[in-house]
């Protein structure tokens, strides 16, 4: 599918738990078949999301208990799978398929069922489990599968069915036209099934904990970095490992997705690493990782790839290179291209064709409440570029539209015309995030008609 990523496409950026529907936040359910259904009116043929882990506390699939695993709570409600018998029906229905599966994710599943019994149990912070669990003793994990087979079973399980309704949504995506674009976080929490299974692999100190932690320099989201708190990895590790971790885990996005980003793509020539007990950022340092070894061994194993590098932030020449290197697409976001430098590459006349172009992405605020926020000169330069005045969002979707990127992405905020409060995150922002959520009564044919005419105005998709 690497194709892909070499035609001119219009997409849009709306996570599932956005749909409109019933349940607490969007599922996999009717909501999703709904969506579907007004892409194909549009003429999109490109639907990003954001990943498909389970979140944290805070609702952040970025920080997630698992890079492997997939958030149970986006099943379809319809299915009813809120009981212990009712799961075991459906399993006993799909017995073999369920056996499949199992097999297929040996490599992360047992240990994820362990963790996310385990975390019940003691708590999420496995540095403080039972020393024996704690390292992982092949006695004490035997015992634990004894003991907890039931309740391991059940996460499995349900395991099976979000995947399940996945590769039914893939299916009805395609039926449709329209190809998943997907998000692959670079690093999973501490507190996660992936960083207790494979301790090796990350850089942790005698009792378990992080050596250096993850984040970003001051940036434009934030004066003192962006402090994530994940634990970085030990690449010496991973490199003599044969990269095993990292293939097990771009399978798993392959099987569920059309186009997958690489997020934080930088961190795979050098990363920011910040002593655990620093108060921000800013005490961090760069440390080289083996990212052409890495996308090489991913290039042998794989063949070509649809990944698109998120090269945004502080990139370098080097970074450059290495996307440049695999044909990895990048990133351009019209929100960046007013900085009044004319070599900026967010400017769209300064964009390359293998290029994924946005009007802004989930961190950015949405057009209108960017643009209200702009001070005399910048807006005065933004409406030189796109004509706006009264007309923000869509003189700017159109620009992104009309530009030489292959692939044309915007935010359903965007496309709705929807001010700041209904951004998806704010970078540096514990709580608020995650949430919003739109009414399906704004899905119109209006609003198709609309972004159709310009797909078609901009050779996006054909009459």
């Amino acid at each position: 599918m690497k194709d892909a990523l070499f035609r001119r496409r219009g997409g849009v950026l709306c996570h599932i738990t956005s749909l409109p529907g019933a349940a607490p936040a969007g599922t996999l359910g009717a909501g999703a078949l709904a969506f579907l259904d007004f892409m194909e009116r549009s003429g999109l043929t490109v639907w990003q999301i954001l990943p498909l882990n389970p979140p944290d506390s805070h609702g952040s699939p970025y920080h997630s208990a698992s890079l492997f695993a997939l958030h149970p709570a986006l099943l379809d409600p319809a299915l009813e799978l809120t009981s212990a018998s009712r799961v075991k029906q459906y399993m006993r229905a799909r017995a073999d398929a369920f056996e499949r599966f199992s097999a297929n994710q040996a490599y992360w599943l047992p240990d994820f069922c362990r963790f996310s019994v385990a975390a019940r149990l003691y708590g999420a912070d496995w540095s403080i489990w039972p020393e024996r669990l704690r390292l992982r003793d092949g006695s004490a994990l035997e015992e634990f599968d004894r003991v907890h087979a039931d309740e391991m079973e059940l996460v499995r399980a349900y395991q099976f069915a979000t995947d399940d309704g996945f590769a039914k949504l893939r299916a009805d995506a395609a039926a449709r036209g329209v190809l998943l674009f997907g998000d692959m976080p670079l690093y999973p929490a501490y507190d996660s099934a992936d960083v207790w299974a494979h301790q090796d692999l990350f850089l942790l100190d005698e009792f378990q904990r992080p050596r250096y932690v993850a984040g970003v320099p001051p940036d434009y989201f934030s004066a003192t970095g962006q402090l994530w708190g994940n634990p970085v990895y030990d690449w010496d590790r991973m490199a003599e490992s044969g990269f095993v971790w990292w293939f097990e885990r771009l399978k798993t996005q392959l099987r569920l997705l059309d186009i997958v980003r690489i997020d934080h793509f930088r961190g795979l020539e050098a990363f920011w690493a910040v002593p655990p007990d620093a108060l921000n950022a800013v005490a961090g340092s760069w440390w080289n990782a083996p990212g052409h070894a890495l996308l090489q061994a991913f290039k042998e194993r794989f063949g070509d790839l649809p990944l698109v590098a998120e090269d945004l932030g502080v990139i370098t020449p080097d970074v450059d290179a290495l996307r440049d290197e695999f044909s990895l697409p990048g990133m351009r976001v019209l929100q960046f291209a007013f900085s009044g430098d004319p070599t900026n590459p967010h400017l769209p006349s300064n964009y390359v064709t293998n290029t994924v172009a946005y009007t802004g992405t989930h961190d950015n605020d949405t057009a209108v409440g960017w643009y209200a926020g702009l001070d005399d000169r910048t807006r005065g330069a933004v409406d030189v570029l796109a004509g706006t005045d009264d007309e923000v969002p869509w003189k700017l979707i159109e620009v992104v539209f009309r530009s030489q990127a292959n692939l044309a992405i915007v935010p359903l905020q965007d496309f709705f015309s929807l001010d700041g409060r209904h951004r998806m995150n704010t970078p540096g922002l514990i709580g608020g995030n995650w949430r919003w959520r739109f009414d399906e009564h704004r899905l119109t044919q209006e609003l198709a008609r609309r972004i159709r005419s310009i797909l078609v105005a901009s050779g996006r998709v054909s009459e």
